[in-house]
């Protein structure tokens, strides 16, 4: 039957017309099931229009010719997916039943908005006419975009509105992109650049990305259900203070094609960068709740990297089989940022013991009580706790020899943070190849098959995520409730095999997904 199924969705893909598209969209624009639409080069949404992307369409760029899309400043996007017609974003090579060893084959999805982005420096030296302090003035070009000409603002992101709307992302699929434009100048599965709050994302699927499979600048975007698999470089990363919140996730670190690692071969599970200079605002100050991070256990990175003044909570979460340390302090990013503690910021140590309710004077600027700059205004991500923390959490199977020691030394095993170092599985089950597999020097463990759902110490919390409009409370730990995987029906894991047995028996009719 599920041959059949699949047969079928293989003759609906095949009949469907394919639309060349070659011009950005300057007036409002919807793009239909009934069509397949390819990218022939770096499209924009510019300022002024909206596309709509109806459930079940797909978008397919020619491999290797460099087609993205990428949404202007007070441009909008709705992909209107749903679990039963995902929207599905790929190269002409996926012939969207069986993974493949690759990447790089298109561009991207990058979204860029009006919010407040920290970018007052890069590898050390000024951006434009940025500053250092919360003026609302500064932007940036957007990583992965050729402007047209000198000036070029469609490449742009920034402004001072962290309640900015770009649209609505529900249900997408993104496979095998990040094309490199030159080198360290790759675009990400999902691009964000100063996005705002006013922006949903959710039910966002990313596998095989030659760069990061999530990256954020800045603004204050939320997001919620995010599967991230198999990147070339850090699965969630975060610039030039980002102030937001996400929720339910799972990333599962692997490799997309041979190269090294942070280009092909994965980095970082978490990567957390807070600002451009450290010592400009805004800078990062999220929280985190529910993601299951099932790492790579011989040669993978850090579950979670920390550089240039960042503040993050992650809280009811899973990691495990990571290759090296659940925290580290990088410090310092390599974009020229000084790291923690410069210039009268907050040390490393005392981050993860300071009240969340600090806001730091430095650089603050001057601003107006309620205005977008007001400290207050700026930083809402963060209700309780510390600025730093991981609490009531479950860490499994971290073999390398300091995998806890920075943990242990900010205080993350304490009894209060009601963390678990488990000694059993997190998760209902997990399979691996049988042999070592070598790609960029690397020797890994590639997962073939998952069933993320909760088991042992992780299928009940002590505590759980406000209901604040945006979290949902779970009293659980990871990504996903027993019995309740959101990714079956629509996620690239379960259309490649990947995700077989319990954890996939809420599949829909296959015929339903190209």
């Amino acid at each position: 039957m599920l041959a059949a199924a699949l047969s079928l969705a293989v003759i609906g893909a095949a009949n469907s017309a394919e639309v060349m598209v070659n011009n950005n969209i300057t007036t409002s624009t919807t793009w239909t099931a009934d069509n397949v639409y390819n990218l022939q080069k770096q499209i924009y949404v510019e300022p002024g229009a909206t596309l709509t992307v109806e459930a079940g369409t797909l978008v397919k760029s020619t491999a290797g010719l460099g087609g993205s899309l990428a949404v202007c400043r007070g441009a909008r996007i709705y992909v209107n997916g749903t679990k039963d017609k995902p929207v599905i974003m790929t190269s002409t090579n996926d012939d969207m039943v069986t993974w493949r060893e690759a990447s790089n084959e298109w561009g991207n999805l990058t979204l860029m908005g009006k919010g407040l982005i920290s970018a007052s420096h890069y590898k050390g030296q000024p951006v434009g006419n940025n500053t250092k302090t919360p003026t609302g003035l500064n932007e940036k070009q957007m990583e992965g975009l050729t402007a047209d000409t000198p000036g070029d603002t469609k490449v742009m992101y920034g402004g001072n509105d962290d309640n900015d709307n770009s649209g609505a992302i529900h249900y997408l699929s993104l496979r095998y992109g990040g094309k490199v434009v030159g080198l360290a100048n790759e675009l990400n599965g999902l691009a964000l650049g100063a996005i705002g709050r006013g922006t949903e994302i959710d039910h966002v699927d990313i596998m095989n990305n030659v760069d990061d499979g999530i990256e954020i600048w800045g603004g204050t975007v939320t997001l919620k259900y995010i599967n991230i698999w198999n990147i070339g470089d850090d699965s969630f990363d975060i610039d030039e203070g980002w102030r937001g919140k996400a929720q339910f996730g799972l990333i599962v670190q692997g490799y997309s094609v041979d190269a090294d690692q942070g280009s092909g071969v994965g980095d970082n599970c978490f990567e957390t960068d807070g600002a451009e200079d450290s010592d400009a605002q805004p800078i990062t100050t999220a929280a985190i709740y529910n993601f299951t991070v099932v790492g790579q256990p011989i040669d993978g990175d850090q579950g979670t990297a920390w550089r240039d003044n960042a503040h993050i909570q992650y809280h009811n979460c899973i990691f495990m089989d990571l290759g090296e340390q659940l925290v580290k302090n990088d410090n310092v990013d390599g974009d020229g940022a000084n790291g923690y503690g410069y210039n009268g910021t907050l040390p490393w140590e005392d981050c993860w013991t300071t009240d969340y309710t600090y806001m730091s004077p430095v650089n603050a600027g001057t601003f107006t009580a309620g205005a977008f700059n007001d400290p207050a205004k700026m930083y809402t991500s963060q209700t309780s706790g510390k600025l730093c923390e991981i609490v009531d959490s479950v860490f499994y199977n971290n073999l390398f020899a300091n995998a806890y020691t920075e943990a242990e030394a900010r205080g993350v095993m304490a009894a209060a943070n009601n963390n678990v170092k488990a000694t059993a599985s997190p998760i209902t089950e997990v399979k691996r190849v049988s042999s070592v597999v070598v790609r960029g020097g690397k020797n890994m463990l590639p997962v073939t098959d998952i069933n993320p759902l909760p088991a042992n110490d992780a299928l009940t919390s002590v505590a759980m995520a406000p209901a604040d409009g945006f979290f949902t409370p779970a009293k659980y730990r990871g990504g996903f409730a027993p019995n309740d995987n959101w990714l079956a029906g629509w996620s690239t894991p379960v259309k490649y095999g990947m995700m077989t047995g319990a954890a996939a028996a809420e599949a829909s009719d296959w015929s339903e997904l190209k």
